[in-house]
């Protein structure tokens, strides 16, 4: 037979109410009452009924995370904030991944739905604000994080993506680059904002952009060995590069090293995101940090608010502002001309970030 709340409040002479409000860490209880009612709860093995609690409260507990990629360390750091955001208050994650697909993210969607989840957080391959009306009707709080969608009235978390593209350029500019390419992301919203904050910086000091300059480059770090080897073809060849990402830009150092060049003293090389393995490198590399976990966290914390709150509550636009972690790919001693490995000891930890760099 299951154990119930009842069970534990009479094993401790304290009320179901009492044991209800420590087990879901809330209310004012002393330290000694909470202590001895989770001993008793773990002594019982007591496991929380979901269904009737759900019956109760009209809330599954669950959270829907839609993501693009679980590959990716910046959608990982995410989904870990987010998660240790909202366990403290009872709830768990669901998380999904749609693979850039609109159409997949859309399938996924509606499974989350199906599963009533309490809301949902998405980092959106969407263009249009009719895609999300189908959880607009079902009434599920909902709030949008990297990507922002153009007519959507719903909050949203992210950064600054002009001042990524403008910091990460003004960098290059201020430590002696003048002919600064930009290998380009994928075709959404963040991508062009980067963009147009690299042109924005090169405008301002009155640098020109050759023909050829701007490489579409992707997202992962083949995808930006690929077209840094486009760059290198071109005439003259750029001293300095500014990549949508950090994947991009490793692989862009690995051309660039595969070319007989030394990163920074032939081209300097900056990415975006300040993924964990980024100072591992032979060539640490220069990046601008997006707060990553902090969108993950202000995200969490606004849909918990919205979950628990009656009334609707008017959105909030919440943009994380970027920061520039200079290292060796722009400040520091150029690598050999040999292939990029990882400075670690351990071989374990070097497959580990390896299989990072290949996602």
């Amino acid at each position: 037979m299951a154990v119930t709340m009842q069970d534990i409040a009479r094993g401790l002479n304290v009320s179901v109410v009492t044991v209800s409000k420590v087990l879901r860490n809330k209310g004012k209880i002393s330290l000694a009452t909470r202590q001895r009612v989770l001993r008793r709860a773990k002594k019982l093995n007591y496991q929380t009924n979901w269904i009737a609690r759900s019956l109760v409260t009209r809330r599954t507990f669950t959270i829907g995370l839609l993501l693009p990629d679980f590959t990716h360390p910046f959608f990982a750091e995410i989904a870990k904030a987010v998660a240790e955001t909202v366990r403290p208050h009872g709830y768990h994650v669901i998380i999904s991944y749609f693979e850039e697909n609109p159409q997949l993210e859309k399938i996924e969607a509606e499974s989350l739905l199906a599963r009533q989840v309490d809301g949902m957080i998405l980092a959106s391959a969407q263009s249009k604000a009719s895609a999300f009306d189908n959880i607009k009707d079902r009434n599920t709080p909902f709030v949008l994080i990297d990507r922002p969608i153009a007519g959507v009235q719903a909050s949203f978390v992210g950064v600054d993506n002009h001042a990524i593209g403008q910091l990460a350029t003004n960098h290059l500019i201020e430590r002696g680059s003048r002919r600064i390419a930009h290998l380009r992301g994928p075709g959404i919203g963040i991508a062009t904002g980067r963009m147009e904050g690299y042109r924005r910086a090169l405008e301002k000091r009155g640098l020109a952009l050759p023909a050829g300059y701007i490489v579409d480059a992707g997202y992962q770090d083949e995808t930006g060995h690929e077209a840094m080897g486009k760059l290198l073809r071109t005439t003259p060849r750029p001293d300095g590069v500014f990549c949508y990402n950090d994947p991009v830009a490793i692989g862009a150092m690995r051309a660039i090293a595969e070319a007989g060049l030394r990163v920074p003293d032939d081209i300097a090389v900056v990415g975006a995101g300040n993924v964990h393995y980024s100072d591992f490198l032979a060539v640490p590399l220069t990046t601008v940090d997006q707060g990553t976990s902090e969108i993950g966290r202000r995200a969490a914390d606004l849909l918990l608010e919205r979950i628990g709150c009656k009334r609707k509550l008017r959105p909030q636009k919440i943009l994380i502002e970027p920061r520039l972690v200079i290292r060796q790919s722009t400040a520091g001693a150029g690598a050999t001309p040999c292939d990029l490995a990882i400075k670690s000891p351990n071989a374990s930890r070097k497959k580990k970030l390896l299989k990072h760099l290949s996602s």
